[in-house]
């Protein structure tokens, strides 16, 4: 691993995500100097990275609890991707827990303009807007299947304020080069505790020095095709319970 750790930035809880938008109206970071998707195929990636590479939906059958964990809202466009997927598989009697961690939370006039190309996601879209403020109090029962909770602190302060054991990790952090403290050991191990026996992750990165901190959090770790230019990424699970 190199001396990127040296290079951490302080998180200050609760400060506002600061943007630009590019040509293709799509928001960039400027505190960590990246992009929150993919050029004009971010649904996409979310749909080949956290859902498919994670066996989603089909690991949602059988299970009365499905308990999702994510590192970085961001825009929110893999919760929408998510729960369009849920609502379209899920049974009777099941219960969606989506829970993230978003240390630097957009304003809700940002979502809208960033998640604005996806029409079909409108009315799931609108109803995270009037529920957007209302996160910072803690979980939110969106649906009568599902309950989001966006944790809007600092990653080691919000993953202790999940409220229920992880079965499916989205990694989903800026690029570990421009925010190296997301993917740190300590919050891989973090992860590791706050996951159900087994839990399963996938991440758009491949880094090697991610790799490397979550197999020492005891994550089994598989490198796979990428999205689109991405060559890599990765996908596997926890060995055993923390």
């Amino acid at each position: 691993m190199n001396n990127e750790k040296d290079n951490w930035v302080a998180v200050t809880p609760r400060q506002r995500a600061v943007l630009e938008w590019d040509e293709a109206n799509q928001p960039y970071s400027t505190q960590f100097e990246d992009h929150y998707f993919s050029s004009g195929k971010g649904r996409e990636e979310t749909r080949f990275v956290f859902l498919q590479s994670n066996g989603l939906p089909e690991r949602w059958s059988g299970m009365s609890d499905c308990v999702i964990g994510e590192l970085g809202f961001g825009t929110g466009l893999s919760f929408l991707e998510t729960w369009a997927t849920w609502r379209e598989n899920r049974v009777e009697g099941q219960q969606l827990i989506f829970q993230s961690v978003e240390g630097f939370p957009m304003s809700a006039q940002d979502l809208e303009r960033a998640l604005s190309p996806w029409s079909d996601l409108s009315p799931l879209k609108e109803h995270l807007l009037e529920i957007w403020e209302e996160l910072a109090n803690g979980p939110v029962q969106i649906d009568e299947q599902t309950v989001l909770q966006v944790v809007m602190e600092d990653v080691t302060i919000a993953l202790e304020r999940f409220e229920h054991p992880v079965d499916t990790w989205f990694l989903d952090g800026f690029a570990p080069a421009r925010n190296p403290q997301m993917w740190s050991v300590q919050v891989m191990e973090s992860v590791a505790a706050a996951s159900a026996p087994g839990a399963r992750f996938a991440s758009y990165t491949a880094a090697g020095w991610v790799r490397q901190n979550l197999r020492q959090a005891r994550f089994q770790v598989e490198r796979r095709p990428g999205f689109g230019n991405k060559r890599h990424m990765i996908a596997g699970y926890l060995e055993d319970a923390i």
